[in-house]
């Protein structure tokens, strides 16, 4: 079920903020903490690009397999010509910029920090149009499936159609009352699934959904060895793109799991690994796991 572990060469010389695989390749876009964004052909275990900033990159995205972009500590946003690797500052945040995703069907990038805002930029223009909002806290996580665009803020999610930011969808107070940590989702699950920093997965269903599933909370490691609850953060889900209904879990103690969103069950862990999960990525065709 699980091909042998590769290790890329090139170590990155402080951690990773963000991996993500490419629309319709296996290349791998990496941001770390040391201020430079990456870009790993897999299949070849090369570097293909290494572009440094000023700032600690906290995020980053492909728009296709020739265009990607970055946001800051500084609260830059970034876009990068992935083959001959110029790059430009778009725009920024008044503070630490934490998220960014990119619609392919709207060509329009967004993104969020802990100056409360979600920032909507249109890249359809020659010159980038910027439309911001308010959303009255700092933003941890940002999850975009088809127009729904997840949002958490504290213990909380907010669901908006990407196509109209003016106010949510939907406003939803995690079952967990510890901060979010993470939210994911996915264009075959009609829900999303957050993590949070004590080492709870709540999995929602949409109202919408014919399903007769209801929505539901587990910790990944129930018990620790002393019989007390095991708080360890949950630090990324990402759903299987193939609409599998499962989801992967990684955590701040080296733990990735995948678990049957519908049948609320443990599928697979892999070995552990030696530090923290910071991100996950699966490959196009859900053949790789980064």
């Amino acid at each position: 079920m699980i091909a042998a572990r590769r290790k890329l060469d090139n170590p990155i010389r402080d951690a990773i903020s963000r991996v993500q695989f490419a629309p319709q390749s296996n290349n791998l876009l990496v941001s770390s903490w040391d201020s430079c964004l990456r870009l790993f052909d897999v299949d070849g275990s090369e570097l293909r690009l290494e572009a440094p900033s000023e700032a600690a990159l906290l995020s980053c995205c492909f728009q296709d397999e020739s265009v990607a972009f970055s946001v800051g500590s500084d609260g830059s946003v970034t876009r990068y010509n992935l083959h001959s690797g110029d790059q430009d500052t778009i725009g920024s945040h008044a503070d630490i910029a934490t998220c960014i995703e990119c619609s392919d069907q709207t060509c329009q990038v967004i993104t969020a920090g802990l100056d409360k805002k979600l920032v909507c930029w249109d890249m359809r223009m020659d010159k980038v149009i910027a439309h911001s909002i308010n959303v009255n806290g700092e933003v941890e996580s940002l999850s975009l499936s088809g127009c729904n665009l997840m949002v958490a803020i504290g213990n909380s999610a907010h669901v908006y159609d990407f196509r109209n930011l003016k106010r949510p969808l939907q406003l939803r107070e995690s079952p967990v009352d510890a901060r979010i940590r993470c939210i994911g989702s996915s264009v075959f699950f009609e829900g999303f699934a957050v993590g949070s920093v004590d080492g709870r997965v709540a999995v929602e269903i949409s109202p919408s959904s014919n399903s007769n599933d209801s929505s539901y909370t587990f910790r990944c490691h129930p018990k620790a060895k002393n019989g007390r609850n095991h708080l360890v953060s949950v630090n990324d889900i990402v759903f299987n793109p193939l609409g599998l209904g499962s989801f992967m879990t990684g955590d701040d103690e080296g733990y990735v799991v995948l678990w049957d969103a519908r049948n609320r069950r443990r599928l697979f862990e892999l070995p552990r690994f030696g530090n923290s999960v910071a991100s996950l990525s699966y490959s196009h065709g859900a053949r790789l796991l980064a």
